[in-house]
């Protein structure tokens, strides 16, 4: 099941700061919004992985209603992969791996079983699978993302996967600092707890993105 957690709340409690209005972007042009799926992986989502984020498994519904909310509206889904970056070049990571580095590069490597998409993950032929050697996806010289959507006209991303507070934190505070306008999905979000999830709702809605949750980016979508 997603996170038990009171979006509302949070929206309520920033709401004040800007003259009570609780979400900005309610008025997107579907034909430029993108949704980005972050690391849907088995590595996240198997019982057992490397990383794994028991509540992503409860979310893939969700993701998968927001992808084709989006296909229908003449958007475009981009479905983000961590893939093992080159050592050398991001070598604080590997070191605090610690000992568990050797798995966890060996998990996220091209044609590893746990670098493959969750099956029930819905990944059509129209929509675009990019890699990426960072948590986010924006992080230059480690992803393609920020050039697919420039070359879409894309002006908006929805943020849905996992984990809340790493990947898809990253990819939502860049995003926005590349001056894209970001609706956080909720409910389509999965952490470890329910209070690493909730803290970083209130970062992104304090600053960086809208919330919202399915039903409510379907209906924006409709």
């Amino acid at each position: 099941m997603p996170h038990a957690v009171d979006t509302h709340a949070i929206l309520d409690a920033v709401a004040a700061a800007r003259g009570g209005v609780r979400n900005m972007f309610d008025d997107i042009d579907r034909a430029r919004v993108a949704h980005i799926c972050v690391d849907m992986q088995n590595g996240f989502l198997e019982e057992g992985s490397p990383v794994e984020v028991p509540a992503a498994r409860g979310i893939v519904a969700n993701v998968n209603r927001i992808s084709a909310a989006v296909r229908a509206g003449g958007g475009l889904n981009v479905f983000l992969r961590f893939t093992t970056p080159d050592a050398a070049s991001w070598s604080v990571f590997v070191r605090r791996l610690g000992t568990g580095a050797a798995a966890h590069r060996a998990a996220f490597t091209p044609g590893a079983h746990y670098h493959d998409f969750w099956p029930t993950l819905d990944v059509q032929s129209g929509d675009v699978v990019v890699d990426k050697h960072r948590f986010s996806g924006f992080t230059p010289g480690t992803s393609d993302l920020d050039a697919v959507l420039k070359a879409r006209g894309i002006d908006t991303v929805l943020i849905t996967g996992t984990l809340t507070n790493c990947c898809c934190e990253s990819t939502a505070r860049d995003a926005m600092q590349f001056n894209y306008s970001v609706l956080m999905v909720a409910d389509a979000n999965a952490a470890l707890t329910d209070a690493e999830h909730a803290a970083t709702l209130h970062n992104m809605a304090f600053v960086f993105a809208d919330l919202y949750d399915t039903d409510e980016v379907v209906a924006l979508l409709g």
